[in-house]
């Protein structure tokens, strides 16, 4: 069963979660307009684990809350 969620709806059902998607509907400058739902937690790195787990082919990460200023992100 897919999960396919709209921008909105991710923010609003995950509140300040991180998110896997699959198959992300992006806008032409890669904004995330919606997605399959494959794994969702507070955890970054837990879903940075499952990530590695599932090996979605086509994949997005997202942050559903506000990132502190003094927070770098390393990919």
């Amino acid at each position: 069963m897919e999960n396919i969620l709209t921008h909105q709806e991710i923010f609003e059902r995950f509140i300040s979660e991180w998110v896997l998607l699959e198959n992300p509907v992006t806008t032409e400058s890669f904004e995330i307009i919606s997605g399959t739902i494959l794994w969702h937690s507070k955890d970054r790195d837990e879903v940075y684990r499952k990530a590695i787990e599932l090996k979605p082919h086509r994949a997005a990460f997202l942050y559903t809350g506000e990132m502190p200023k003094d927070t770098a992100i390393i990919l």
